[in-house]
C-alpha cells in the first residue's frame, strides 16, 4: 500500500533523506517494536518511534503513573496520575500519530510468557528498571533471534547497547552474573535527572530506527556511555563470550528462566554493577 497524501506530509522531512525515502517509510510502517517499560527511557523512545511512523508499538508496564514519575516520564501529564501507564501511553501515542497501532499490555515480564511477547515483534527495546527483567528479555531475544536495544540511566549518566543475537555480545556476555543483594542501593536511594533519561531514550529510538531500516553502523559490540556532568560520550568495546550461558558455543540456557532479585537497576558499568536510580 502506498503512502497517503497526509502521510507524505507527516513524514516529509524523513522522506527526503536518501537513507529513508518512500521505501524506508513503508518499511517502518510494516515494522513492529516491543517496548519493555514505559518509564524514563521507554517514554521518549515510544514518542520518537511513533512519530517516525513505526507501524506497531507494544508497551509493557505493570505500574500506574505516580507524581514522582513526571519529571522524566514525558509520556504522561499530571492528569494521568493514578492511571495505568500502558493505558495512558496508548492514549498519548494515538494522539501523536493515529497511523500507529499501539498494543497496551498491563503487566510484567514473566519467564513463561516472555518468548511469546518477543516473538511477535521485529525488535525489542528494553527500558526496564530491574535486574530480573533485563535478563529475561535478553535471553528471550537471543533464543528467538530478535534484535534488542538495551539502555540504562542513573543520575546524569546513561548507556546504550544493541544486541544482535548470536552475532554480537548479549547482555549476559557483558554482565554474566547479577549483583549480590545489598551490593547496590535500592531504587529509592539514588536519583536521575530527567534530561539524561531523555537523551538515552532518544538514542535507543535512534538505534531502533536504524536497525529497522537496515542503515548505518549500530551499537553492536559497543557500549556507548554518556557522562552527563562532563557532557562527554565514551565507547566501551564489548564482544560475544563463547562461554556465555545463553548465546555461547555450548549454551546452558535454552528457555527463559526467572531469577529472584529485589534490586532495581538502571545502569551497569563494565565489570561492575553501580547504583540504581
Amino acid at each position: 500500500m502506498s503512502l497517503s497524501k497526509d502521510q507524505i506530509q507527516r513524514y516529509s522531512r524523513q522522506l527526503i533523506l536518501p537513507e529513508v525515502g518512500v521505501k524506508g517509510q513503508e518499511t517502518l510502517r510494516r515494522s513492529s517494536v516491543l517496548i519493555v517499560g514505559a518509564g524514563g527511557l521507554g517514554s521518549p523512545a515510544a514518542l520518537y518511534l511513533a512519530a517516525a511512523g513505526v507501524g506497531k508499538l507494544g508497551i509493557i508496564d505493570r505500574e500506574a503513573v505516580a507524581l514522582s514519575n513526571l519529571h522524566r516520564q514525558i509520556l504522561y501529564g499530571t492528569e494521568d496520575v493514578g492511571r495505568s501507564k500502558s493505558d495512558a501511553a496508548t492514549q498519548r501515542l494515538s494522539r501523536l500519530n493515529p497511523d500507529v497501532e499501539v498494543a497496551a499490555i498491563h503487566g510484567s515480564i514473566q519467564a513463561e510468557t516472555v518468548l511469546g511477547f518477543v516473538r511477535g515483534y521485529d525488535l525489542v527495546l528494553d527500558g526496564s528498571d530491574n535486574v530480573a527483567t533485563r535478563y529475561l528479555v535478553n535471553d528471550a531475544c537471543v533464543l528467538s533471534g530478535t534484535p534488542l536495544v538495551y539502555g540504562g540511566v542513573v543520575g546524569f549518566r546513561g548507556q546504550v547497547m544493541v544486541i544482535r543475537p548470536r552475532q554480537s555480545a548479549c547482555f549476559r556476555c557483558v554482565f554474566p552474573e547479577p549483583p549480590a543483594a545489598g551490593e547496590i542501593p535500592s531504587c529509592q536511594e539514588a536519583g536521575v535527572v530527567g534530561s539524561a533519561a531523555g537523551i538515552v531514550g532518544s538514542l535507543m529510538a535512534h538505534e531502533a530506527l536504524k536497525a529497522l531500516l537496515g542503515i548505518g553502523e549500530g551499537l553492536a559490540n559497543r557500549l556507548l556511555v554518556f557522562e552527563g556532568v562532563a557532557s562527554r560520550w565514551r565507547e566501551v568495546p564489548v564482544r560475544r563470550d563463547p562461554a556465555c550461558a545463553v548465546c555461547g558455543d555450548v549454551p546452558t540456557i535454552r528457555q527463559p528462566v526467572a531469577i529472584e532479585h529485589p534490586i532495581c537497576v538502571e545502569v551497569q558499568q563494565e565489570g561492575a554493577w553501580p547504583r540504581s536510580r
